[in-house]
């Protein structure tokens, strides 16, 4: 759908100057219905996104429907992705939002080929496909036909709640292909909730989707990702969260600590100096030097989290090498041809080198417009870091 009336001209200041340039850029649109958002609609020239041969992160090709995302989750790895066209990391990020308005289109144009040998296809890897703005553009229904018609083998990792609309196509798509659904929920208190994630649904509404799917005939894991240091890894919060997880009826359990790469570092430590400044030497202790958590923390939230996941019945014991998620019924022979080595470190975290947002920005950096520099994380005078 589209809102006609409602195009902005391309020199105002929202059409910021990297988008400009595009020669695929059909207009930029902003509705009342989403106050303070800009959608500029662009026309894809690919649908599929492949990782590179030497990645370890456990997919081998992506669709990104979206860039940039209304979730407006502080800690999303996926923000430096904005910069190359300069748009800035923090709040241009939840703002300026990209839309491949004929990314269906072009989808079914490239399953078509001789060439495609229908592996497995990740949807949610960068910026969430169930994120508002679907509710209007409705890309999601026609990828999940084409993904199925064509044979293709697909997983989506979502905190959209507007994954229920679909539950109907995605059950049918599984009568023809493995299909994984994977819901991420990285916050169990409500209040903290709303202001690290305040586009997200809540917590609830999202377990009662897992619920949902899991009815629908789905096994369902839950990607615990990030756990927050100090504010989601204490034991209490952790078994509180499983028990929960569990009754909503997810199969299985996937966590990380938090990762705080360039981009995302300014934009956490802005909430952090805002909400909870008392952590704030603690947080300068563990990330002043870098963008992981030290091999400690991660060992001792390892030794907290990984009893609790087997004590709920949410262990990864069977696992799709290609989704992170539960494996679906996939023949082993389809899962061998594009399963990577083992993903995770013996602390289940995805391993550090090379990490999947290193990928994603090797992918842009490759596609930046000529010209375009990257657009510094703008903090509106509270820039200090940790």
């Amino acid at each position: 759908m589209r809102w006609d009336g409602q195009t902005l001209d391309s020199e105002q200041v929202d059409a910021l100057p990297g988008l400009a340039r595009l020669s695929n850029l059909i207009r930029s649109v902003r509705t009342p219905e989403f106050d303070g958002i800009v959608f500029h609609e662009i026309a894809a020239k690919s649908a599929l996104n492949k990782v590179g041969s030497s990645s370890v992160v456990p997919f081998t090709w992506t669709i990104n429907p979206y860039r940039g995302c209304s979730h407006a989750c502080v800690y999303c790895f996926a923000r430096p992705s904005h910069q190359y066209l300069e748009l800035d990391a923090g709040r241009d990020f939840d703002t300026q939002l990209i839309v491949k308005a004929n990314v269906v289109e072009v989808l079914q144009r490239e399953l078509s080929r001789p060439s495609w040998t229908r592996e497995h296809v990740a949807l949610g890897t960068n910026t969430d496909p169930y994120q508002r703005a679907e509710g209007r553009y409705r890309l999601m229904p026609g990828i999940i036909a084409a993904l199925a018609d064509s044979g293709t083998p697909f997983s989506i990792l979502t905190k959209g709640s507007l994954l229920r609309r679909d539950l109907p196509l995605l059950a049918d798509a599984a009568t023809r292909v493995p299909v994984d659904l994977a819901m991420s929920i990285a916050v169990f208190d409500d209040d903290l909730q709303q202001t690290l994630e305040p586009g997200t649904p809540t917590t609830a509404a999202r377990l009662a989707t897992v619920t949902a799917a899991a009815e629908a005939g789905f096994d369902v894991a839950v990607f615990m990702m990030p756990v927050l240091p100090y504010l989601t890894d204490d034991t209490e919060h952790l078994d509180a969260a499983l028990a929960r997880i569990k009754a909503a009826g997810a199969t299985s359990v996937t966590y990380s600590a938090l990762h705080l790469r360039p981009g995302v570092k300014e934009w956490y430590a802005r909430w952090l100096n805002t909400f909870r400044p008392e952590l704030t030497p603690r947080y300068r202790a563990l990330y002043g030097d870098g963008s992981y958590a030290p091999k400690r923390y991660r060992q001792e939230l390892a030794a907290r989290i990984k009893p609790l996941i087997r004590a709920h019945g949410l262990d990864r014991a069977a696992v799709d090498h290609n989704t992170g998620g539960a494996a679906s019924s996939a023949s082993e022979p389809a899962r061998t041809e594009v399963r990577r080595a083992e993903a995770r470190d013996p602390d289940g975290e995805w391993r550090r080198t090379p990490s999947a947002s290193d990928l994603v920005e090797r992918e842009l950096t490759r596609t930046r417009p000529a010209g375009a520099e990257h657009a510094r994380t703008r903090l509106d005078g509270a820039d200090r870091l940790f």
